[in-house]
């Protein structure tokens, strides 16, 4: 009895110190885990901060400035204009349609005029306001009705489209710039019936030769929203001809 009493205060004083000495030798084996945690968890949040792009806190000892003015150099200026395309669609388009007007009648102005002429600035602001308040809009409202009937973008639909355009909303545009622009010259009623005489007919025919390439290209490969930038991008060149037509001499003046 007294030898097996004696057994087992030995074997637990044996396990007593057994366990004091691990604990000294690593003072830090029990806590090293509750410690390492948190290191851990701030490993898991940078990299889903690093996944989804949004910086990492400043709590976690990391700077949110370097990554926030990367991601604004990275969006810039085409990252602002698409954002204003859609939150300001109308507002935008006949801004840039404006724009567009006002350089291509200076270049044509560029091209016509003698070196002794100065530049006809009025003339180009009724470029400017032609393009801001007549053509911008409509271009916006005719690419989204076009996008509401033929809402595919496979190739029959996409020479749908080129048809409404050369046959409704080019013709219709043309006169009313031809007319638009007499008017507001002070010209007459048989002055603008003059003018449209002499000057649609060819006006329509180059637009055929021009505008189908254009079109494909704008319905075919640009979604909605864009196709007005793209319209109007393409229509630089076709407005330097089309403003050298509207400033012609009226009819009356050459035949006299």
């Amino acid at each position: 009895m007294s030898r097996a009493l004696f057994r087992n205060v030995a074997a637990d004083t044996a396990r007593l110190i057994r366990r004091n000495v691990a604990a000294e030798t690593y003072p830090f084996a029990k806590t090293g885990l509750a410690q390492s945690r948190p290191y851990f968890r701030s490993r898991q949040l940078l990299g889903r901060a690093k996944e989804t792009g949004v910086s990492p806190s400043p709590s976690l000892g990391f700077c949110s400035s370097s990554s926030s003015s990367a991601s604004i150099s990275k969006v810039g200026f085409v990252g602002w204009y698409l954002g204003m395309v859609k939150s300001r669609p109308v507002l935008t388009k006949s801004v840039t349609c404006s724009l567009i007007y006002i350089a291509a009648d200076l270049s044509s102005q560029t091209i016509s005029k003698t070196s002794s002429e100065s530049y006809d600035l009025v003339r180009t602001a009724r470029m400017g306001g032609y393009g801001l308040f007549v053509l911008g809009p409509t271009l916006h409202y005719w690419f989204n009705f076009m996008s509401r009937l033929f809402p595919k973008q496979d190739l029959i639909t996409t020479f749908k489209k080129m048809a409404m355009g050369q046959a409704i909303y080019g013709p219709t545009m043309t006169v009313i710039f031809f007319s638009l622009n007499a008017s507001l010259q002070g010209e007459s009623g048989s002055d603008i019936l003059a003018r449209l005489k002499r000057d649609l007919l060819p006006a329509l025919f180059n637009g055929v030769m021009y505008w189908p390439v254009c079109d494909f290209i704008t319905f075919r490969f640009f979604p909605v929203h864009l196709q007005p930038l793209v319209s109007n991008s393409f229509s630089y060149v076709w407005t330097i001809y089309m403003t050298y037509m509207a400033n012609r001499e009226k009819p009356v003046a050459i035949s006299s």
